[in-house]
């Protein structure tokens, strides 16, 4: 019997805990759910209206490198690089290949940082990243190398309308495009990789820096955001404010049996470009239409849809199933996103039903966000 993989800790761990972190494990890590002091509510109000410190080094991260090293990617993955230049960053997703029985099928959604030609990197999920580094290895060309280094770098998210303010007091440049990415000297003498990137639907940064310079880089960014009202926010309010953006979630919106398709993904896939994995079996479901599609369900009463509850018409036939569920701290009520059967006829503001716990609870269907966006 093979022994389970032990649980990997971010470099911030011990801060963590000092600080009073409810830890638990995400994607193989333990990491913060929330801190000790105010919990998911006050974290979530911080993102909105403040700045919000996540630890967010479980995401992976690994380069590619070598002659056409971006066009290979881009011959894998969904999105068109063409659409970028160096310094840009690119929401993908890495798809099972045509001749898979779920060709299609998202093996993980990733943001990709072009430096140039020959030189990417790929930030990818944490549970997804081992995968997504052997595919890509696989199907390298030679003089094309994938490294994998989840665990040489450290990944930081400054969120929230005060956000720039904080960046500028470590000297850290924040005046960028949304999607663009430079590096600078953060906490003093420590390279960091500055992108307007962010999955809380607020202006906001993520900072990737060396593992062994992410102490003091959070040190700093917690010392000088004091007078920014910083608050630490743990992934509680983090899966809280993506959902209020309606923002996929892999393994609940998207996975290797959800398509680009079916989660209204197709705006990051490059429809037009001669290859990526998928691409024929994508094409056909676009083409035919898909099966299910993805939507937001607004509660109207007390009760919270959570993943899993079936989703059900007038007449209490199943009809989806919620993918994602919480209470929104935004609207103050219940909020989901869910997979609907388009044989089902769903439309904005119709009337369904969530099954909480055996008892329908009534829900709008809504297109998300369900708040607005403020990235740009």
């Amino acid at each position: 019997m093979t022994s389970p993989s032990p649980t990997r800790t971010s470099p911030l761990h011990d801060r963590h805990v000092a600080a009073g972190a409810k830890l638990a494990d995400f994607g193989g890590w333990s990491m913060p759910i929330e801190y000790a002091g105010g919990g998911v509510l006050a974290e979530h109000e911080a993102v909105r209206t403040g700045v919000g410190l996540f630890d967010v080094s479980h995401l992976g991260t690994a380069t590619v490198r070598g002659p056409g090293a971006a066009a290979f990617v881009d011959s894998c993955l969904t999105n068109d690089l063409s659409r970028i230049g160096p310094g840009q960053a690119q929401y993908t997703m890495c798809c099972l290949p045509d001749g898979d029985p779920q060709a299609g099928g998202v093996v993980d959604d990733l943001i990709v940082y072009l430096h140039g030609p020959d030189d990417v990197l790929l930030v990818p999920n944490a549970a997804n990243a081992a995968e997504v580094v052997a595919r890509l290895t696989d199907a390298a060309p030679s003089g094309v190398t994938v490294t994998d280094r989840h665990a040489e770098v450290a990944v930081l998210a400054v969120q929230g309308p005060r956000s720039p303010q904080l960046l500028a007091f470590l000297g850290l440049p924040g005046e960028l495009p949304y999607m663009s990415f430079v590096t600078g000297l953060g906490g003093g003498r420590a390279e960091v990789t500055v992108c307007r990137t962010g999955y809380t639907g607020e202006h906001g940064y993520e900072l990737l820096v060396a593992a062994e310079h992410a102490g003091e880089l959070w040190d700093v960014l917690v010392e000088n955001g004091q007078d920014e009202g910083l608050r630490l926010c743990g992934l509680g309010a983090r899966d809280t404010l993506r959902t209020e953006m309606g923002y996929p979630l892999h393994g609940h919106e998207l996975s290797t049996a959800i398509t680009p398709v079916q989660a209204r993904a197709g705006w990051a896939v490059g429809w037009r470009k001669p290859a990526f994995w998928g691409r024929e079996a994508l094409l056909a479901e676009k083409e035919a239409g898909p099966a299910r599609l993805l939507w937001g369900l607004k509660a109207t009463g007390r009760g919270i849809p959570r993943p899993g509850m079936a989703v059900l018409d007038a007449d209490g036939t199943r009809v989806g199933e919620v993918t994602s569920g919480t209470f929104s701290p935004s609207l103050r009520t219940g909020i989901a996103l869910a997979l609907l059967d388009t044989a089902a006829g769903a439309a904005e503001d119709a009337e369904l039903a969530v099954d909480v716990r055996g008892r329908p609870q009534t829900v709008q269907v809504v297109r998300p966000p369900f708040v607005p966006s403020r990235v740009r």
